[in-house]
């Protein structure tokens, strides 16, 4: 898992800079001006139940408050759905999109299940994501994703006669691709950033299937994944191109973990980057 090949570095990060520190300056953080908690003018939002075959999991969808607009999955990082995802998931939603911002654990418990990003690093932190992480796996992912799909397409705020994007972070980057296969006649884009485990030998790898999908994607990858495995992007380029999926494959200049605002390393003018060209994606669901 792409967090777990970064952790080292992430510590190495953490002694210099502190987890107090971080933690007070992460409650502090945001785009454009915006704090964590701020809800942009004329969106609305609510935490939802959503009805799976392995259970019932809790989500946080935020749309305008006004009208009907293309649906986006977003797929938290390992730390799971917290406020920084909420908040990226209301930067979405403030660009015309009804956003499902989902609880990759619910099997384990509700949303938050770690009282910070930070605290997946500790140990007790990684005794509690441990057991959670072993639920998921492509088959739950896959259901999950079925699951998201029928659901938003019977909210009101959603836009069916256009399709459904997806996006994920590290943990939730694979799961992007896994949803575009899941319900290919209806997701139509997949940004992953610095996602970890696109690329493999194994059947069910991402990698390999971008032939069953219809998606359009975005592989935004982290310098310091790239590093650790420089010859992924040009796997994904030659998958791409083979399953005749357009794909934009490129090296940002931050690190793993960069565009989420409560991650250590969050790269502002990178992830804003970043998420300039998942919008220009998304434009055309």
């Amino acid at each position: 898992m792409c967090d777990e090949f970064t952790l080292a570095d992430d510590t190495a990060t953490l002694s210099r800079r502190q987890f107090g520190a971080i933690g007070a300056a992460a409650a502090a953080l945001g785009m454009a001006g915006e704090t964590l908690a701020a809800t942009p003018a004329g969106l609305s939002e609510a935490t939802v139940s959503i009805t799976t075959p392995d259970g019932t999991c809790d989500a946080f969808f935020v749309h305008p408050a006004k009208g009907k607009h293309p649906a986006v999955i977003l797929w938290p990082d390992i730390g799971g759905l917290r406020e920084s995802h909420k908040v990226q998931a209301r930067w979405i939603a403030a660009k015309g999109y009804a956003v499902l911002a989902v609880n990759q654990y619910y099997r384990g418990g509700k949303a938050p299940v770690l009282p910070s990003f930070a605290a997946w690093r500790t140990p007790e932190g990684q005794a509690t994501l441990k057991p959670m992480i072993a639920q998921i796996n492509p088959g739950a992912t896959t259901r999950d994703a079925k699951a998201f799909v029928a659901w938003l397409d019977k909210q009101a705020p959603v836009n069916t006669k256009r399709g459904i994007g997806t996006c994920g972070f590290c943990m939730g980057g694979p799961m992007t691709v896994r949803t575009a296969a899941a319900v290919p006649a209806r997701v139509r884009a997949a940004a992953s950033f610095h996602g970890g485990g696109l690329v493999g030998d194994a059947a069910d790898a991402p990698i390999k299937l971008l032939p069953a999908t219809k998606a359009s994607y975005l592989f935004a990858i982290a310098k310091n994944d790239d590093a650790r495995a420089p010859g992924d992007k040009d796997a994904l380029k030659a998958a791409a191109a083979a399953a005749g999926r357009k794909a934009e494959i490129e090296v940002y200049g931050g690190d793993h973990g960069w565009t989420v605002p409560d991650a250590p390393i969050y790269n502002k003018a990178e992830g804003d980057r970043a998420f300039a060209r998942m919008y220009a994606l998304f434009a055309g669901l």
